[in-house]
Formats: C-alpha cells, structure tokens, sequence
C-alpha cells in the first residue's frame, strides 16, 4: 500500500470507526432502556442477558452501511475542500487507486451484512420468540410490547393497548382452546395471571362472542373470570420466514417449487391452492433477496458517497451530511417500495427489490467518470 492510500484509508477507517460508534449508540438507546425497564421489573438476568443478546447484532445491518456512507462522503469531502484531490491529480495520481482500499474494506463489509442478514439476525428472531413462547405470563409479559398481534401463545392470540405491570387495558383476545370454537374477547381492562398451565384473566367491561359451543351468542359482563386451558403448554417452535437461515430459506424455496410443479400437472389441486403456494413463495423470495440487498448498502454507499464527497467541495459538515441521509434514503425507500410488492408475485418483486442496488450502480458509474 503506498503512502497516499495509507493516509486516506486511514482516515477512511478513523471516520468510519467514530461514525459506526455513534450511530450504533443512537439506534441502540430505545433497546437500552427497554433493557433497563427489564431489570427493574424484575425480570431474570438470564432471560435480560439472552434478550440483549440476540437484539444488539441486529443493529448491525443499519449502523454499519450507514457509517460507511458518511465516513465517505466527509472525507473525501474534506480533502476536496482542502485542495488535496486537486493535488493529487496534479501530480499524476489515478483517484482509482485512492477509492481502492475504502472499497475493498466496504466489499468485505457487505460480506459480513450478508453472514449477519442470514445467519445472526434470522437466529435473533427466533430466540426472541422462543422466549416469548416458553417463559410464563408474569416473566413474558415483560418482554411482550403493546400495540401488537401477539401469537406466541400456542392457543391464543392477544392484542393490549397499554400495560402496566400485570393490568393490561384494552384487550382482545383470540381463544382457540375449546375445539370447534374459537372466541373472541374483548375487555376495557384485565389482571392477568396464571395457574399451572393456564392463564387467567380478570376481565372488566368484557364481552366474549360466542360463549361456547352450546351458547353461540355474544354475553356482556362488568367483570368475568376467564380461564384459557393450556395457554402455557409447550408446543413446537413453528419458524416463520424471518427466522429462516440461508441453506433453511434454499430448502423451503425448493419445496415450494416442487409443490408448485406437482399442483399445475394436477387437476385435483385448486387454482386458490395454486396460487397461495406462488403468493408464498414470493413472500420468502423477497425476504431472501432483502437479506443481500440490505448486506450491499455498505458497498453501494461507499461507491456512491465518494465521488458525491468530491464534488460537494465544502467544508461544512452539514452539506456532506445531507447527502448521505439522500443517498441513504433513497436506497432504503426504493428497497421498501418494492418489499411491499411481494404479494404480487406475477411482477417478480424478489428482482425488483435490486432495483435500489442497480439504481447505486448507474449513479456511480456517471459520477466517478467526472471525478477522476
């Protein structure tokens, strides 16, 4: 390495390593005092420690594509302003081989995005669930957010508005517990606890449709005790797509595949069998190619930021921090666009989704040409 790649990739890494704690304490600070609030609630430090375990790595898809971005573009936004790129060319040197180094480092970290996208955060969810599913409903309540479907619970799905402590307010309730009739409950409040292995609710303003199977109407009462048998009885994990691993999400898609070829040479089979196994298919495709197009960030960011860095041509950080919140932007809003799409499988979304990578791509093979 000579002497000028040495000093600008060390200011690259120096930039990068400031930027990179920074951002990863700022996305970090919500999971911290959801951490805190653990603790002084009594939770288990075990079940805080593997909480915190399997939260922290996901931060990485986000902090480490960002840095790179901003680390570049300040840089080498500095070292035009200070008249260093313009020396550079004076004295015959190719930018190319300057960028080489902060994007080889940005390649391996793409690499790295791609282990930690289908390896370290698949297995992050999959542990948070399965600590949602196995602990009980004092200890999992903790850990269980309002504002969200909950369906951990093997033979409920539940849903509160607010919580505090053990009350929850605002409560629905889906009991699949009495075979044939599923329940629906909703309360204004309710003190939950349990009892072996079933949950008991202290239902206030409740209503319960239907009350079972020899009643199927709607009753009403100011308060109810509520027991829902079994809620607690361990099950089989069941992995959603999320949770899958990259040689798991190959097998599934094979399986799929197959299962589709053997439903179009069938008669039998129904075309809204057919077609749910397509929509599926699609969903897990999309999420699989969201895994790479999220782990290249830190590469298309690099190449973009650079050449973007070297025209911005002014001191102020502020210039080359809009920039990279632009650039970062759009790649993120054009990835997203096209995650939601992924029901239409007919349109290919699991390749449109490459459109942000492609986007990178173009813009940076029309800025680097005028920056050399």
């Amino acid at each position: 390495m000579k002497t000028i790649e040495r000093y600008v990739f060390g200011s690259f890494l120096s930039s990068f390593t400031l930027a990179f704690l920074v951002l990863t304490f700022v996305m970090t600070i919500g999971l911290m005092v959801q951490i805190v609030g653990y603790i002084l609630s009594g939770l288990p430090m075990k079940l805080v420690g593997e909480f915190a375990m399997v939260s922290f790595p996901e931060t990485l898809q986000w902090t480490m594509p960002l840095a790179l971005l901003v680390s570049s573009v300040l840089v080498f936004s500095r070292m035009s302003a200070d008249s260093e790129i313009a020396a550079m060319r004076a004295c015959g040197i190719n930018l190319l081989s300057v960028m080489k180094w902060p994007l080889v480092f940005a390649f391996f970290c793409s690499l790295l995005g791609v282990y930690i996208n289908n390896e370290i955060v698949p297995r992050g969810h999959e542990i948070r669930r399965s600590l949602k599913a196995k602990v009980s409903v004092d200890t999992g309540l903790d850990i269980l957010e309002p504002g969200h479907v909950i369906d951990d619970f093997p033979k409920m799905k539940l849903y509160f508005g607010a919580k505090e402590g053990n009350w929850l307010y605002d409560l629905v309730v889906i009991d699949y517990s009495s075979p044939g009739v599923d329940r629906m409950i909703t309360a204004a409040k309710a003190l939950v606890s349990t009892k072996g292995r079933d949950i008991s609710l202290d239902l206030y303003q409740m209503t319960v449709d239907p009350l079972d199977a020899e009643h199927p109407t709607m009753a009403r009462a100011n308060r109810f005790q509520y027991y829902v048998k079994d809620a607690l009885k361990e099950s089989k994990y069941s992995k959603k797509d999320k949770d899958l691993r990259f040689f798991e999400v190959l097998d599934k898609i094979k399986s799929y595949d197959s299962a589709i070829e053997k439903a179009q040479g069938s008669s039998k089979i129904k075309g809204t069998e057919r077609y749910f196994l397509k929509r599926e298919r699609s969903e897990l495709c999309v999420e699989f190619s969201k895994r790479f197009v999220f782990a290249m960030a830190s590469f298309c960011f690099v190449l973009v930021g650079i050449p973007l860095g070297i025209k911005a041509q002014r001191k102020e950080s502020s210039i080359g921090m809009a920039i990279a919140l632009a650039v970062s932007l759009g790649y993120y809003l054009i990835a997203i666009l096209m995650l939601s799409l992924h029901k239409n499988f007919a349109i290919h979304p699991e390749l449109l989704i490459w459109l942000a990578v492609a986007a990178s791509l173009v813009l940076a093979g029309r800025l680097i040409p005028k920056n050399l």
